[in-house]
């Protein structure tokens, strides 16, 4: 007699990465997404906007997709969902405030009638195909986040979704640990997958309302002053706390960026945001209001280059001019990768004469993730069979395995896998067999889909420059009636370097009538242009060691 069929878990995306968050759980050969989102691009990715999961294995399976579900409303696990609706429709789960926010980038692609909109509450539970999906309500620092718990043939997983045990977080509504307790005791949790951001940082991610008494202090210094503050468009309850100090303060607040507009305009009508009518203003009636009563509260914490605070840092925002009686709160951290950027910004800011306060100066921001105290006890309290963790860098899983050895569960038990593995749960445990393409997808503009080759020869552009060659050839008689002509951007400056590129140019004579001479019948352009590549390209690295992108021209007469 077989027992329950196995159960399969693929990883798309967000493991060994921050960013791109996206997995697949398959049950009796249906499937349901956790999470859709975009990783933003770092530094060695010029021109890239945003960086997608790899749809190969969704776009295969489209057929077998029961729902899509969010577990809260950051872009690194809702932003990609616009683009998977260009390839199918798609049922979505998430609380009403996921919703709101996943569906303002559906909205902007013009794909509404490709999607529906299944709102879910803390304790409710859903069969999305054939699993039962629970959704257990926890902290994090976007409102109404979700725990999911999959009531599957091999027992229940459980999906921690990003998450900290805050005691006294701004809105009340706390991790519901009691509800993974009760599973954990009856039927029992048989898998884990926990959020591995903060597993390297021991003891207890500080409360949110923490960072509300820093801001009341920062206001209440600076009473003359206006006051801009930058933050995450998603962090509603660090809004609302700023909001309280600035109102406190007899203040009025104004917001800045589009999104932080709509955002904050949704959290209103939800009910998640309370900010009296006369309290709010719109930006561009601000400029009447004296310094000492006014409050702006920004998007552009991540340095972004179009900014609402990366326009104010170089003086060309139409709505805020930023002068010596402004000081300007970077209620964040940078992400990964935006250090450079959110630097450049404070400088900006700074040269303009504004004083800057940050996370480095004061304690003006708190992480939404569970450092290692609290990932003792969720472990603790799920007493999982097995355990897999999930969200972060490849260092986060390590620290986090090695917690959960930590805390009794043998290392037999633990499976560490990486963007594209797919793992296996069966009678006798989860297993890897196998994996499913999982590259990154590069988004340029409007432009999906930049290749490895076009972000490769970007990098070459940005370090080393490019070395063009021109020249006139007969075909007929293999002479070369104009050129070569040596034209180059970023390798060396022209003015300055006549002499090199002459000696360039002969030597790329040199081998073009080298090469027609020893050339038996018509004479071709494509082996001409690879001899002119060969031999530029030595000269070049020979005389300065370095590689520039070389591009032959050759035109035929």
């Amino acid at each position: 007699m077989t027992g329950p069929a196995p159960v399969r878990l693929v990883f798309l995306g967000g493991l060994g990465e921050i960013g791109r968050n996206c997995a697949v759980l398959e049950v009796e050969n249906r499937l349901v997404l956790i999470d859709c989102g975009l990783m933003f691009p770092e530094a060695d990715m010029p021109g890239i906007d945003l960086v997608l999961p790899d749809f190969t294995y969704l776009r295969e399976n489209a057929d077998r997709i029961d729902g899509v579900v969010l577990t809260h409303g950051h872009e690194d696990h809702v932003g990609a969902l616009s683009y998977l609706l260009r390839e199918t429709n798609l049922t979505v789960f998430g609380s009403r405030l996921t919703l709101g926010l996943a569906r303002s980038r559906v909205e902007e692609a013009g794909l509404l009638d490709r999607v529906t909109w299944v709102p879910v509450s803390d304790g409710e539970t859903v069969h999305i195909g054939p699993i039962p999906t629970e959704f257990i309500a926890v902290t994090h620092s976007v409102p109404y986040g979700f725990a999911t718990a999959f009531h599957t043939p091999q027992g229940v997983i459980v999906h921690s979704g990003d998450f900290k045990l805050d005691a006294t977080p701004v809105d009340g509504r706390r991790t519901d640990l009691a509800r993974i307790g009760a599973l954990a005791h009856n039927p029992g949790i048989r898998l884990l997958l926990a959020d591995s951001t903060n597993a390297e940082e021991e003891g207890f991610t500080p409360s949110e309302s923490e960072v509300g008494r820093v801001l009341k202090g920062i206001f209440m210094v600076h009473p003359t002053q206006r006051i801009v503050v930058a933050c995450f468009a998603s962090h509603i309850h660090r809004v609302q706390q700023v909001a309280d100090a600035a109102i406190a303060c007899g203040r009025k607040v104004a917001t800045l960026g589009r999104s932080m507009g709509k955002n904050v305009a949704l959290a209103r009508e939800m009910g998640l945001l309370t900010i009296p009518e006369d309290s709010l203003l719109d930006i561009a009636d601000a400029r009447d209001v004296p310094d000492e009563k006014l409050c702006v509260v920004s998007t552009g914490s991540q340095g972004e280059p179009m900014s609402a605070l990366a326009l104010m840092a170089a003086g060309q925002n139409k709505f805020v001019r930023i002068g010596s009686n402004d000081v300007v709160i970077l209620s964040s951290h940078a992400i990964p990768g935006n250090e450079y950027s959110v630097n450049k910004v404070i400088d900006g800011l700074f040269r303009r004469g504004a004083d800057v306060i940050h996370a480095k100066i004061a304690d003006v921001h708190v992480s939404g993730h569970a450092r290692r105290g609290e990932l003792r006890t969720l472990l603790n309290v799920a007493k999982p069979e097995f355990f897999l963790p999930v969200h972060g860098e490849f260092r986060h899983l390590i620290h986090h395995a090695r917690l959960a050895y930590e805390m009794g569960i043998a290392e037999s038990n633990v499976v560490i896998a990486q963007d594209g593995d797919v793992v296996e749960l069966g009678a006798n445990g989860p297993a890897l067999v196998g994996q499913v393409p999982a590259d990154h997808l590069y988004v340029d503009g409007t432009v999906g889909d930049v290749g490895h080759g076009v972000l490769r020869d970007r990098r070459v552009l940005a370090e080393e420059g490019v070395v063009m060659c021109v020249l006139t050839l007969d075909t007929r008689t293999g002479g070369i009636v104009t050129g070569p002509q040596i034209v180059t951007r970023g390798w060396v400056h022209a003015d300055e370097a006549a002499d090199l590129l002459d000696e360039a140019a002969e030597r790329v004579f040199d081998a073009v009538k080298s090469a027609v001479a020893a050339t038996q019948g018509p004479i071709e352009l494509d082996p001409i242009r690879r001899v002119v590549r060969r031999s530029l390209g030595s000269f070049v690295s020979e005389r300065t060691k370095r590689r520039p992108m070389i591009v032959p021209v050759i035109l035929e007469t």
